[in-house]
């Protein structure tokens, strides 16, 4: 701004680093217009990602909770240090079946290997591990601290779960979900229907957290709440 305000135009590497710390500090919240349907501004997005916001390595450490004493500990962004990852998204895919999205803080993991849910302490079997690009998908062995990889064969886990070292337990901070404004109520139109209708909005509500189900014995009546 200074360089600017004595008449000199600041280079873009310059403008680049003030914008990223400005990101960083949460004083500037960037806005990028955009369509993903028509790939329209899919790309600067992108590039913004890389130059503005955080990586792992500018956050060094992470903070979660061990359940089984409920003090707080850390880790560091290094795949040398104790698994820790949250799983912030599920995805029901055509070909493989449920796809859980994880974001690895610490450590590393293997496919194949098991792992342990601290949220619902419950040890967990690893499948296939995949490094996700769009609308492709390139299978890995093995994913470390800093990656984002989707995993097939989770059964127990859902959205907002920590999955860690099983010796090395840690519950890092989960995802809050608003409440769902919109109510609708649902009536299959026959009986054999129910149960498809139950299993359809089951796996809604998996992918969505935000989607709540609800039935009314009374009126047979399922309602379906969401944002």
């Amino acid at each position: 701004m200074g360089e600017y305000l004595d008449g000199q135009e600041p280079s873009l590497d310059a403008l680049k680093t003030a914008l990223r710390t400005a990101t960083c500090a949460n004083q500037i919240v960037p806005v990028f217009p955009g369509s993903s349907l028509r790939n329209k501004g899919v790309q600067p997005l992108l590039d913004a990602v890389v130059d503005f916001l955080p990586s792992p390595l500018d956050k060094p450490t992470i903070t979660g909770t061990n359940p089984e004493t409920n003090e707080e500990e850390t880790r560091l962004a290094d795949p040398a240090e104790p698994f820790s990852a949250l799983a912030f998204k599920i995805q029901a895919d055509p070909h493989v079946g449920k796809l859980t999205y994880l974001r690895i803080y610490s450590g590393k993991i293997t496919s194949g290997s098991f792992v342990y849910n601290a949220s619902k302490r419950e040890r967990e079997r690893l499948g296939r591990l995949m490094l996700m690009h769009a609308n492709t998908r390139e299978e890995v062995s093995e994913a470390g601290a800093g990656e984002i990889v989707g995993v097939v064969g989770l059964k127990a886990t859902k959205t907002g779960d920590t999955l860690c070292d099983e010796y090395k337990p840690l519950v890092l901070e989960s995802i809050n979900f608003p409440d769902p404004v919109i109510s609708l109520a649902i009536e299959p139109k026959t009986k054999a229907d129910q149960e498809k209708l139950d299993v359809a909005l089951s796996r809604l509500a998996e992918e969505d957290p935000t989607f709540r189900i609800k039935t009314d014995q009374n009126y047979h009546q399922t309602s379906s709440r969401r944002r």
